[in-house]
């Protein structure tokens, strides 16, 4: 996904989003947590409608950092494990 712009954070990719909101010690800001909530919104439309999805590396961090809400959905266990299974990280 390419970058997008958040008020008060100018042009922003999504994988800067997610690793704002997953260091923010005090809360996140409400713009950057629209931002995030849509996104997911996104992502959760792919896997339910792309059954054989596979997330790239700045979904699975938004996913990942909104884990605990799924609990042990198959939905998104399955796309974890398809995630990890086609990573081929960096070299």
């Amino acid at each position: 996904m390419g970058a997008e712009y958040i008020a008060g954070y100018n042009r922003i990719p999504l994988s800067e989003a997610v690793r704002i909101a997953q260091n923010s010690e005090s809360g996140v800001d409400h713009r950057l947590a629209t931002f995030l909530e849509s996104k997911l919104g996104e992502v959760w439309s792919k896997l339910q409608t792309q059954p054989n999805y596979i997330l790239p590396p700045d979904e699975f961090a938004l996913i990942n950092y909104y884990r605990s809400r799924f609990g042990n959905n198959e939905i998104i266990t399955k796309a974890i494990k398809r995630f990890w299974d086609n990573h081929r990280g960096s070299r």
